[in-house]
């Protein structure tokens, strides 16, 4: 069993590129279900509802980068300015004084030359500067963002596929149970079970992730922090991404308020109050609404959004709580992983 368990660790490690977009597209899925089902009690073909409720959902995906296009153009215009005032705030805040670190550089690099005359060869002056390594940054961050791109729009597929087939993958699942009546109809339990539980948390997820956005906007309006429908959109969409998100978007809005104000009281306090409200409303009632549909405890669903974040990075912090909850539901009917779903539950 351990090794077993190594095994698939090991191959779903390997096979990130493929199952990502296949775990995404199943939830996916199951979140839109009842949109399609509704449509198709009105008459409208299943394909014809699978694609009308797809490109709903693209629409408003994209309405909702079109409302807050100008904020990002303007932040964006604003970048090499703020790159200078940031760049003059750290110099004052060190007193331009070399530390340790420079002066190992500059003692690696005179060895360097040192060994380069011994040697006859030209010396190597290392390209470590400040602007060239942003761009390497910006480059690699790119091709990453091309990546999930293309990852999301292969999911997209994925779930279309899924929605317009109905409840044609359930019934293979259920004769694949096998021939048992009994066995069948806990397959057919579990299913329903995941079905809800993945629908109410993504549910919960779209109605706390959009609260945030708005009290995070309200919070920057009341400090005065241009483009706040910009970041108070960008908080609520980073909070989809369980801890990590809210941190990135702290420090964001952090250097943003510092660099608009120049007062780091005021940058420390914008900080100060995304927090309580991710701990309010991110913590707070999103995790009681979980635990409420779920019923997993806080320990085990930190370990595991821990564990999923190792195994697949982003979209690991993003997919593992979902995936304990169909875990929680599958061992909750199977008589030999009743330990596991021991150890979720709450």
């Amino acid at each position: 069993m351990l090794l077993a368990t190594l095994g698939v660790i090991a191959a779903a490690r390997i096979a990130e590129t493929f199952l990502v977009p296949v775990v995404a597209g199943i939830l996916l899925s199951y979140a839109l279900r009842p949109l399609v089902s509704w449509l198709e009690r009105w008459r409208v073909p299943r394909m014809l509802a699978a694609a009308l409720v797809i490109a709903m959902v693209a629409g408003v995906v994209s309405f909702a980068g079109y409302a807050i296009k100008d904020d990002v153009s303007a932040a964006v215009a604003e970048l090499p300015g703020a790159a200078h005032k940031l760049r003059i705030a750290i110099g004052d805040a060190t007193g331009r004084e070399p530390s340790a670190i420079t002066h190992v550089k500059a003692a690696a690099a005179e060895l360097d030359k040192a060994a380069a005359e011994a040697s006859g060869k030209p010396a190597i002056v290392p390209d470590d500067g400040v602007p060239a390594q942003f761009q390497r940054m910006v480059s690699t961050q790119s091709t990453r963002v091309v990546e999930v791109a293309s990852e999301l729009l292969l999911a997209v597929l994925l779930a279309f596929f899924l929605l317009a087939a109905g409840d044609t993958f359930r019934r293979k699942v259920a004769h694949l149970a096998g021939e048992s009546l009994a066995r069948r109809r806990v397959t057919v339990e579990v299913l329903n079970q995941i079905d809800a539980q993945v629908q109410s948390y993504l549910l919960t997820m779209l109605v706390t992730n959009a609260l945030i956005a708005l009290a995070t906007w309200g919070m920057l309006v009341l400090l005065q922090l241009p483009n706040a429908g910009m970041w108070g959109a960008i908080t609520g969409l980073l909070h989809v991404i369980p801890y990590a998100g809210t941190m990135i978007a702290g420090s964001g809005i952090g250097i943003a308020i510092f660099l608009h104000t120049g007062n780091l009281a005021t940058a420390a306090m914008g900080v100060a109050g995304l927090a309580v409200i991710a701990t309010v409303i991110g913590v707070g009632l999103m995790t009681w609404l979980n635990g409420r549909v779920a019923r997993m405890n806080a320990v085990a669903v930190f370990i595991g959004v821990l564990f999923f974040g190792w195994l697949w990075g982003g979209w690991g912090l993003l997919l593992g709580l979902p995936i304990l909850a169909v875990v929680k539901s599958i061992a909750e009917r199977v008589e030999s992983l009743h330990p596991v779903s021991e150890l979720l539950g709450a």
